[in-house]
């Protein structure tokens, strides 16, 4: 039987493009992102969630687990986030952690299992959908996390630099008729998301299937 996952969910990008602000805190459907990557996330996760965010941890306080800061200064990028869900996950004595954007609201609900079948329990999984992978979608290894913040403090920021220091499965997912890791960056992104939203509803996967929302 495998072992509990940690799912965390990374919220500490500035959203430039959507004119600042938190992202995961936007509305699709009458709800956040968050909320929407929160259900679709923690029942596919035994050890729990986390939020990696920087800042006043208030304005997350709807959400049902901790707020993970920068374990690094700088605000160095996503590899922070995700070490400090790695460096937590060790901590409560969690092998492994999926982490996920804050902003990719149609998260597959077999997320956890494939990327688990995919990989192994000492190597790095990828998210795929199409010709893409997604580097910040992935199962981690907490054995990593010594290497990772070594790779940090000598300035080091490339998220895909890392994975390919030591390698990594990757399971894929159709993009069609929604792709299950769309994570929307501009006000036409979210637009595009509100239409893909009504479409899985009305063709009734709304129930938390593989591309609905």
């Amino acid at each position: 039987m495998a072992r509990p996952v940690l799912g965390l969910i990374l919220a500490g990008g500035q959203a430039r493009r959507m004119g600042g602000g938190d992202k995961p805190l936007l509305r699709l459907g009458g709800r956040t992102l968050l909320d929407r990557v929160v259900e679709r996330l923690k029942p596919q996760c035994g050890a729990g969630l986390a939020l990696s965010a920087n800042g006043d941890p208030s304005r997350f306080s709807a959400f049902p687990g901790p707020i993970l800061r920068d374990p690094v200064p700088d605000q160095p990028g996503p590899l922070a986030g995700i070490l400090a869900g790695l460096e937590h996950a060790a901590a409560q004595g969690v092998a492994r952690v999926v982490s996920v954007s804050g902003d990719a609201p149609f998260l597959p609900a077999d997320l956890v299992a494939r990327l688990e079948a995919a990989g192994s329990e000492t190597g790095i999984a990828l998210a795929a959908s199409g010709a893409r992978q997604h580097y910040t979608i992935a199962l981690w290894p907490t054995a990593l996390r010594d290497d990772l913040r070594g790779y940090l403090e000598r300035g080091e920021r490339r998220v895909g630099a890392f994975i390919a220091r030591h390698g990594a499965a990757a399971a894929a997912w159709p993009e069609e008729p929604v792709d299950p890791f769309l994570n929307l960056n501009t006000p036409e992104d979210l637009a595009a998301a509100e239409v893909a939203l009504l479409r899985s509803e009305a063709d009734g996967r709304g129930s938390g299937r593989s591309a609905g929302a």
